[in-house]
């Protein structure tokens, strides 16, 4: 089968389309004939090596990159109760997907609804669990709570807004360009404004009369993050649940205390999946919210095996707001 494979750590040049072996399931795995496989900032960092010594998620080289897709179910595992054959399905956080056949557990697999097309499928899930489970596990929005979302026009950025409005939580929302406030702005935040520099948390401040804001949550980490605690109430919440701007590795815990006796955490997704039923329960809330409409996911970029180098360099670049997707030549599409 046709796959992109890494076997060693870099830019997207180490990227190599390869014919491999199709991958035999064990008794717990079932094997998918990928349709469509979701393109994210994990298989950047994956490729650049930033899970080398992962031990949530341990990936090794060699190794068959894409931690999310959707595709239908051909072989199945003899200890596999959750799915069958001819299953259509979606995953996340099983890596492989960016080949013609995955090998997933069946424990992170989830069944899709007649009307979730594989595209959709592959799109939504990682974002969407990971969305899902930061507004309704660990910040716990309910009606009348306030939240700061940065990188408000990323990928899960945009499910944040439309979860927490959906909750009826006041959403205040930081991005690095007005056409990205813009962005957050149409999918429903309240309040809207530039990172300046840290200076969004005067903003906020100013904004919720001194008080700040219930929870924040913050994937950008060390240009940010200290912003973060100021921009927060006291006892409040910082959720940081990414680094893109690098990790915050001089943190002395005192910090949250003269900010105010907060609450710091720093959450994975994989803790939150923590078996077959919580992923399909996860998975059928965020395709529920699609069909009713509630969440929108947009697909803005489409790649194949032979585009992947391209769609990384535009990734890294953050030179597209919204999902990219890598579509198989596989006869599923329907």
């Amino acid at each position: 089968m046709k796959a992109i494979t890494i076997d060693r750590y870099g830019g997207p040049e180490v990227l190599q389309k390869r014919d491999i072996p199709v991958p035999e399931p064990g008794p717990q795995d079932v094997l998918v004939k990928v349709a469509c496989a979701g393109i994210n900032f994990m298989d950047i960092h994956t490729r650049q090596g930033k899970y080398a010594s992962s031990k949530t998620y341990s990936v090794q080289l060699p190794c068959t990159l894409g931690m999310e897709g959707a595709g239908e179910v051909v072989k199945v595992g003899r200890a596999v109760t959750n799915v069958a054959r001819r299953n259509r399905v979606a995953w996340c956080i099983s890596w492989g997907s960016y080949a013609e056949y995955a090998r997933v557990p069946a424990a992170l697999i989830a069944k899709l609804p007649d009307a979730i097309s594989f595209d959709v499928a592959a799109a939504s899930l990682f974002q969407g669990c990971t969305a899902h489970y930061l507004v309704h596990d660990v910040a716990r929005l309910a009606p009348g709570s306030s939240c700061l979302i940065h990188a408000a026009s990323g990928s899960i950025g945009q499910l944040l807004i439309q979860l927490a409005k959906r909750l009826g939580t006041t959403v205040f929302a930081t991005a690095s360009s007005s056409a990205k406030c813009d962005v957050a702005r149409r999918l429903g935040a309240d309040h809207t404004m530039l990172y300046d520099n840290g200076r969004f948390a005067n903003v906020i401040r100013e904004a919720t009369d001194g008080r700040g804001v219930d929870v924040v949550f913050d994937s950008v980490g060390r240009a940010t993050l200290r912003d973060s605690f100021r921009a927060t109430r006291v006892r409040g919440l910082v959720v940081n649940y990414g680094s893109v701007s690098g990790s915050l590795d001089d943190l002395d815990p005192l910090e949250l205390g003269e900010a105010g006796s907060l609450f710091l955490t720093r959450p994975r997704l994989a803790d939150h999946l923590p078996d077959a039923a919580t992923v399909q329960m996860r998975a059928d809330d965020v395709f529920a919210a699609v069909l009713e409409g509630a969440l929108q996911i947009p697909i803005v970029a489409r790649y194949t095996l032979d585009d992947v180098e391209q769609a990384h360099a535009m990734i890294e670049g953050r030179e597209q707001i919204g999902k990219s997707i890598l579509c198989l030549p596989a006869e599923l599409h329907r």
